[in-house]
């Protein structure tokens, strides 16, 4: 297995790692909302920033073993991919210890970019039968677990999939009436004004 195979393969474990021990080390009862951000955190970190650092430099410092371990020749763009990278990795370092908004955005532009890069293996393979390790490898596997799993674990921890509790049902019902309450008595000044 290569250093390209090998590397999408130790951060995903060292995420998952890391996590397991910030969720084992951490408060009592383990609550559903910790774990989520120990997950995110953690892939934040290794998958996509520490990753994104790796390729940054691959594919800028050592551009002509990058390529072929892609499969592919060496050109002009893989500077431009790996500064790319370099952004992808400096944005989720960040959002790894910030809020869910940080993290949301450098999700959406980490999906964006992996997500593309994957096709764009998918479709070397169709076109050419490019199975080379760093392009049919476990890299292209990340490019779409990666950002599957992260928008996944961003939908549950924005809260909005968990059903509403007849506590907060029974709320919004008295907040509703009260409203109308409101509007009615307005309108009534607003008669009274009128006479």
């Amino acid at each position: 297995m290569t250093q390209v195979s090998l590397v999408p393969i130790l951060l995903w474990v060292a995420a998952l790692g890391c996590a397991g021990v910030a969720i084992w080390r951490g408060p009592r009862p383990i609550e559903r909302g910790f774990v989520i951000d120990r997950l995110l955190r953690y892939l934040f970190v290794f998958p996509l920033g520490l990753q994104g650092l790796w390729a940054f430099i691959g594919h800028v410092f050592f551009a002509e073993q990058a390529a072929r371990a892609i499969g592919w020749a060496d050109t002009p763009f893989q500077y431009e991919v790996g500064v790319a990278n370099l952004g992808l990795a400096l944005a989720s370092l960040y959002a790894a210890f910030r809020g869910f908004e940080a993290r949301l955005a450098a999700a959406i532009a980490g999906s964006c970019f992996l997500v593309g890069a994957g096709v764009i293996h998918i479709r070397d393979i169709a076109e050419t039968g490019n199975f080379a390790p760093g392009n049919a490898g476990p890299i292209m596997v990340t490019d779409f677990l990666t950002p599957i799993v992260i928008l996944v674990l961003l939908f549950f921890a924005s809260g909005k999939w968990r059903p509403k509790s007849l506590a907060t049902l029974a709320l919004e019902a008295e907040l509703e009436v009260a409203q109308k309450a409101l509007r009615n008595y307005r309108d009534a000044l607003s008669d009274l004004g009128k006479e």
